[in-house]
């Protein structure tokens, strides 16, 4: 079968035919089981022995890639390849066993924009949820590479993915949250917000709620650093999530009951207050299917307003705060007590992940494989 795509159409009418009950059980002939193993073993591969592979090539110096006539369209093909394999946790964590962390984060520092971005890409998979990757991550001074990309790269897509890889990185991690506070991360997400990037305002707003929820004593820092008054004109963006995201800080803030958060977030009390405002008339003024859509937009709006001014928001007496249709969240009198039980059995959503689409022709090969005589044929591993 070397050289053709397998059947699999006629696979799956065999293997249906042969397991619905239809027909009678038989004996496989040795033909047919050498038909199904071959099919099988077409589209099975050694996933760490690929990713040895693509290690080799990436500690292969750029100039002797580009003299092979490698491109950076090639090396981010396979940078791809490498972040579907990585999606297992187990994969992620054997990519460091077999050394790839360091010439990974190298890439980091690659001359192409595309190259940098998809590297980040590919330390998003690998931390994301892995406090083992993580933590070798940080050993391997990942935080810094990412740092430096999400503060001063030239390319806003590059600062984005950088600032993705570092939001997995540091989440439900002590450690690298105080790091990136350390590294005044906080200043750089300021400079984010004043991005015209829609998506890398999002990504720091969705970080910045992240941490005042983790710790609501940075709420203080991050008023003196001005903050209010940013996400307070970011709370009127064209862009639906950025709406969101800027309002879920702000409420964050206003939930600050001590400290200068409170006095910071009451200076721009005439600005908020015209804001909410503004944002109710255009609420109101929504469509029906918009505002569906707008469904958390009106939650924060009115918890803001409650917040802010001790009052409920225009919004109920509209009747748009819970649609016809729309379910009110029961009132919660048990999960005070059985929560932590009944998550026990619950399966953890940020674990789910969404199945890729897969591409219908091989990756490509990159780079020569080691030498006869590096490799120990007995297992296939490199000396």
């Amino acid at each position: 079968m070397a050289g053709e795509a397998p059947n699999w159409e006629g696979l799956l009418k065999w293997s249906l035919a042969h397991s619905d009950g239809t027909l009678p059980n038989r004996n496989f002939s040795d033909e047919d089981r050498k038909w199904f193993m071959e099919a099988v073993q077409a589209q099975t591969i050694d996933v760490v022995k690929r990713m040895k592979e693509i290690t080799l090539v990436m500690q292969t110096p750029e100039q002797v890639l580009e003299a092979q006539g490698v491109t950076s369209a090639d090396l981010e093909g396979m940078l791809d390849e490498l972040q579907e394999h990585v999606e297992s946790i187990d994969m992620a964590n054997d990519l460091h066993s077999i050394g790839g962390f360091p010439p990974l984060l190298n890439y980091l520092k690659n001359s192409h924009a595309n190259i940098r971005a998809k590297a980040a890409e590919v330390v998003t998979t690998i931390v994301q949820n892995n406090p083992k990757s993580q933590q070798l991550v940080m050993e391997a001074n990942g935080l810094e590479y990412l740092y430096s990309l999400f503060t001063s790269d030239p390319d806003v897509n590059v600062r984005t993915k950088a600032l993705g890889a570092i939001s997995s990185l540091i989440r439900d991690n002590k450690p690298g949250v105080t790091a990136f506070r350390l590294a005044n991360g906080y200043a750089g997400l300021r400079d984010a917000l004043s991005s015209e990037s829609v998506r890398f305002q999002k990504k720091a707003l969705n970080l910045i709620s992240y941490l005042l929820r983790e710790n609501s004593s940075d709420c203080n820092i991050i008023s003196d650093l001005g903050f209010p008054r940013i996400m307070v004109h970011l709370a009127s963006s064209e862009d639906l999530e950025v709406r969101e995201a800027a309002l879920r800080g702000l409420l964050e803030l206003a939930r600050e009951k001590t400290g200068g958060a409170k006095v910071t977030l009451a200076e721009e009390d005439g600005k908020l207050k015209q804001l909410l405002e503004d944002r109710i008339k255009g609420i109101s003024l929504m469509s029906p299917e918009d505002l569906g859509a707008a469904r958390e937009e009106r939650q924060l709006v009115d918890s803001l307003w409650s917040a802010c001014f001790n009052e409920p928001s225009s919004l109920h007496e509209k009747g748009l705060l819970v649609l016809p249709g729309e379910d009110a969240p029961p009132p919660d009198v048990v999960s005070k007590h059985f929560e932590p039980a009944l998550r026990a059995f619950t399966p953890n959503p940020a674990y789910i992940k969404p199945d890729t689409e897969k591409k219908e022709t091989p990756p490509l090969l990159l780079g020569a494989g080691p030498p006869p005589e590096s490799r120990d044929d007995s297992n296939g591993r490199l000396q």
